[in-house]
């Protein structure tokens, strides 16, 4: 059989985009209510740093707008998660009830097909304000704007997502081996929300494990000091891409182990 190339995967892609806006929008009213409760946890976040700042003028050495880039920074990393990975909420209830055989007959990849039938369209509103987070800390703090900066900027947060996009996709396919996987998948993405702090704020041993364990701090606060701090970016910063391909990799690889194994309901 013929090897399928990028183009015919994006062609299959956009088609099952549109399938999937057409249906959301016949529920606008869901839609709304959604997208502005989802607004919302985001000020919730930007009103903290505010009233934590109010009584400290810094937080072990970071001040309130270079804390508000790393959180504008985490929340654009987290939007492709978000968006184009929301199916792995389902995952367990499609293996369970058997329905998730109907993607191991289709001749393309499996992972694409299954994570491609959904796009949560409320992760926009994330995005956008993220990027209005990062560009207002930014013009604070007084950050060069260069091309060269613009291009890191976009380099990082791409590859800083591919970390919370791992943990997801684990935390999903544990279900493939475990009955309340929910609950991993859950843990696993609850740890987003340390993700917009500085790792020095933690004790040692939590700095060990969300680095080398759990590496979340390679979502916003090693990837962003190439940014914050380009005179001072340490070599995990600069690890950042490989650490988020690796880790995706395997996700993906883990992920494909337990959907190649599945043989339907009792499996």
């Amino acid at each position: 059989m013929k090897k399928k190339g990028l183009r015919f995967y994006a062609g299959i892609y956009f088609r099952i985009l549109a399938q999937d806006l057409k249906s959301k929008m016949s529920y606008r009213a869901d839609f709304i209510i959604s997208t502005i409760g989802m607004i919302f946890t985001n000020i919730s976040g930007f009103v903290s740093f505010w009233i934590l700042f109010r009584s400290f003028p810094s937080v072990n050495g970071w001040s309130y707008h270079e804390m508000l880039f790393l959180y504008g920074f985490s929340l654009v990393s987290l939007t492709p998660v978000q968006c184009l990975f929301d199916n792995n909420w389902s995952l367990r209830q499609y293996v369970y009830s058997g329905d998730f055989i109907k993607y191991c007959f289709r001749p393309i990849n499996l992972f694409f097909y299954y994570q491609s039938e959904v796009f949560d369209i409320k992760g926009l509103g994330q995005l956008a304000f993220g990027i209005g987070t990062i560009a207002y800390s930014w013009g604070k703090i007084g950050l060069a704007f260069t091309p060269l900066m613009l291009i890191k900027l976009i380099v990082f947060l791409m590859t800083a997502s591919l970390i919370m996009i791992a943990l997801q996709n684990a935390g999903a396919a544990t279900c493939f081996w475990i009955q309340n996987s929910f609950y991993v998948l859950d843990l696993a993405f609850r740890f987003k929300d340390y993700a917009k702090y500085p790792i020095t704020i933690f004790s040692p041993v939590f700095r060990f494990i969300f680095t080398f364990l759990i590496p979340i701090a390679f979502i916003a606060y090693y990837p962003s000091l190439v940014i914050l701090r380009p005179d001072q970016v340490p070599l995990l910063s600069w690890l950042s891409p490989l650490v988020g391909i690796v880790f995706f990799w395997l996700s993906y690889k883990l992920w494909m182990y337990g959907a190649t194994k599945y043989s339907g309901t009792g499996s």
